[in-house]
């Protein structure tokens, strides 16, 4: 097994410590061979810097990175952003290697979403060269139904398809022991916490969860909204959020750290704006939140909504609506522990059972068997 990689810069935009950018850098991390390309590190919400990265990737990806690699079975691709096609495309040219191709945001559809691009000129040549990739993908995974039947109205065929859920990271899941001085230390000692962890970003429409923070300030000072993470609308909402007694923001922590925030929360949050796309997303958050075993708050409407409700793991409420995120939030305040518990555990059952890591390699692995068993059926044979 091989990764090909660019150098660590996100999600703060800033090469890591320890590293420098360089036209390529191999080393081996728990056994598996990585091999770096240059890039250009940048994630804030420029157009240009943000294109900058993607492209210096892909055009590095697609020539030093296949140069330098070893000719695999299979190569597996995660998508976004589409650039990375270019480099999968150049592998199976040049190694004559089939790629699976693993679709976790939908182009132009999310650049156009979010406003980070408008030009139809533009869009309309993201969407062409995401047909291109598609067709000469191997296979297809997506991460929802939504997904693939957008896929399938696109000219994509449904064979080529399948749904492969998201997991999470499940070491980072587990209950840890809080103290009190942990959670006075935090300020959530003492609130009733509903958390949100994750990038901050203007899709994520997090206004109107300061709206419903406010509602419940006034009904139920107890509630306490927690905001965890970075994203280009932090600092934003912050400054809206000074002098409120029932927000508070933590910084970014790594997943290794996220245990302990966890504990401490009573319910946690998912919230995305209006929008088609938006209904056939599933946020990652949503499985680390069903393998946590508490209560969600999901404002997402459509496969995100699906999920929570199948698990039976918590409250739905209209995106965009402050009022319900308030009532939901004021409900499960004023539920019994049990009650909770209850709804807190089935989430996570439902994630081992559906969700989880086994699920999706097994998922996986018949994906890559079946494709280069394929390309050994049609190589010709030696004597």
């Amino acid at each position: 097994m091989e990764v090909l990689t660019g150098f660590p810069n996100y999600p703060g935009g800033r090469v890591y410590e320890g590293y420098r950018i360089r036209l390529w850098q191999r080393e081996t991390m728990e056994g598996i061979r990585v091999t770096r390309v240059l890039l250009y590190p940048s994630h804030d919400s420029s157009p240009v810097r943000r294109i900058l990265n993607y492209a210096s990737f892909a055009l590095s990806a697609a020539t030093l990175g296949a140069l330098l690699t070893e000719r695999p079975d299979v190569v597996y691709v995660y998508h976004p952003p589409p650039s990375v096609g270019l480099a999968a495309i150049a592998l199976k040219a040049w190694k004559g290697v089939p790629f699976v191709y693993d679709i976790q945001d939908l182009w132009p559809d999310s650049v156009a979403a979010t406003g980070m691009l408008r030009n139809p000129l533009v869009l309309g040549g993201i969407r062409k060269w995401c047909a291109f990739v598609y067709r000469n993908a191997g296979h297809i995974a997506v991460l929802s139904p939504g997904f693939k039947r957008v896929l399938t109205e696109r000219g994509v065929p449904a064979e080529k398809i399948t749904v492969i859920r998201n997991w999470c990271d499940e070491d980072s899941s587990r209950s840890v022991a809080c103290d009190d001085a942990e959670a006075e230390r935090l300020g959530m000692r003492g609130r009733f916490n509903i958390v949100f962890a994750g990038t901050m970003g203007k899709a994520q429409g997090l206004d109107t969860v300061l709206k419903a923070a406010e509602i419940c300030a006034q009904r139920n000072p107890a509630v306490q909204f927690v905001f965890v993470g970075g994203g280009t609308e932090r600092a934003r909402l912050e400054g809206l959020s000074a002098g409120r007694s029932n927000v508070r923001f933590l910084a970014y922590r790594p997943p290794s750290e996220m245990p302990a925030i966890f504990t401490l929360a009573d319910a946690l949050l998912v919230h995305l704006k209006k929008g088609p796309l938006f209904e056939i997303t599933i946020p990652s958050k949503i499985q680390a939140y069903l393998a946590t075993g508490k209560p969600i708050i999901i404002g997402v409407a459509g496969d995100a909504a699906d999920i929570v409700r199948e698990a039976g793991a918590g409250l739905e409420v209209e995106s965009g609506n402050a009022e319900q995120i308030a009532e939901a939030s004021l409900s499960l305040a004023g539920m019994g522990t049990d009650r909770l518990k209850a709804m807190g555990a089935a989430g996570k059952a439902y994630y081992f059972r559906e969700l989880s890591l086994r699920r999706g390699v097994d998922l996986f692995e018949g994906i890559f068997n079946q494709l280069v068993e394929g390309r050994r059926k049609r190589l010709p044979h030696t004597a």
